[in-house]
């Protein structure tokens, strides 16, 4: 197998487990959003740990303990991380998956927003017209929702933050994941104590199937990061830049097909203004990407 098909199916594979994600959350009920949240994040840790023993990263993590700066900056991530995870696991566990998918497909406009916004970015037209769209989008679906999205857009914006936190931080994923769940890891340990000593906690209430799932969440967490990661360095960014869209595809797909949830037509208009947002935003960001390389072949060749 070549390299490059070894990283589109391990593309694909990361971007389909993420779309699957409003099948694994449910399992965890009873347990509430927050305790749900509070054992991803334990055993997140546990798992990352011990990948990053397991792969060699210990001297990557000591350089980036050794950074105070980089250390601010994932302990943001780790803020706005936990922030998404939360918003997200409230949204499937509560009737609202296909609101959770719009939050990932709008992801990648509201990313370039941000850039505007705190990097000082210019956009080109094409982009500014998708974000118009975008925008006019949110607009149609709060006038059908009675309210704004908010779920979409926590999840948008947080991970939009934490795209952008972690660019600057710029360190490896493992090693970053790692210490970005054991900074909130105290945080999760204490409430899952006071759920326990308050005979409130779900862990170890309802059978070892029920415990062995929720101890599952930092597998679950860390088998697509890992997937994500190598695939990366295997195919072009074009191809990972649209085998994105494929996670928000199939949280649609099993919020409307598998969850039946409601989409009067209002809401399908919605939804198809921020599809042909993004369609505007993917080919301009193509055709910029080969007037680039072709700019650089001219400038190579010239010289």
């Amino acid at each position: 197998m070549s390299d490059t098909r070894r990283g589109l199916l391990l593309g694909l594979a990361a971007y389909t487990i993420w779309g699957g994600f409003p099948l694994y959350f449910p399992l965890l009920e009873p347990a509430g959003a927050v305790e749900v949240l509070a054992h991803r994040i334990l055993w997140s840790a546990v798992t990352m740990g011990l990948l990053v023993v397991v792969l060699g990263r210990v001297p990557h993590l000591r350089a980036l303990l050794r950074s105070p700066r980089t250390m601010l900056l994932l302990t943001a991530a780790a803020l706005t991380i936990s922030v998404n995870w939360g918003t997200y696991i409230y949204g499937v566990n509560n009737g609202r998956v296909v609101e959770s998918s719009l939050g990932y497909f709008i992801n990648p406009l509201v990313t370039v927003l941000l850039g505007v916004l705190v990097l000082g970015e210019r956009l080109r037209p094409a982009q500014w017209a998708a974000v118009g769209v975008a925008g006019t989008a949110v607009v149609v679906l709060t006038v059908d929702y009675g309210h704004p999205p908010w779920v979409a857009l926590v999840l948008a914006f947080s991970f939009a933050g934490y795209g952008l936190t972690k660019k600057t931080a710029n360190v490896g994923a493992v090693e970053s994941l790692a210490v970005e769940t054991a900074v909130v890891a105290p945080l999760a340990a204490v409430y899952v104590a006071v759920l326990v000593a308050t005979g409130a906690s779900g862990f170890g209430q309802h059978g070892w199937g029920h415990t062995l799932l929720l101890m599952s969440s930092g597998i679950v967490t860390a088998i697509p990061l890992i997937a994500f990661g190598a695939a990366a360095t295997r195919i072009p960014l074009v191809t990972l830049g649209l085998l994105q869209y494929l996670t928000p595809v199939l949280q649609f797909a099993l919020g409307v097909l598998w969850f039946h949830e409601e989409m009067p037509p209002a809401r399908w208009a919605g939804f198809a203004l921020v599809w042909v947002a993004l369609v505007i935003f993917t080919v301009e960001a193509n055709n910029h990407r080969r007037r680039q390389l072709r700019l650089l072949a001219t400038t190579s060749t010239a010289a």
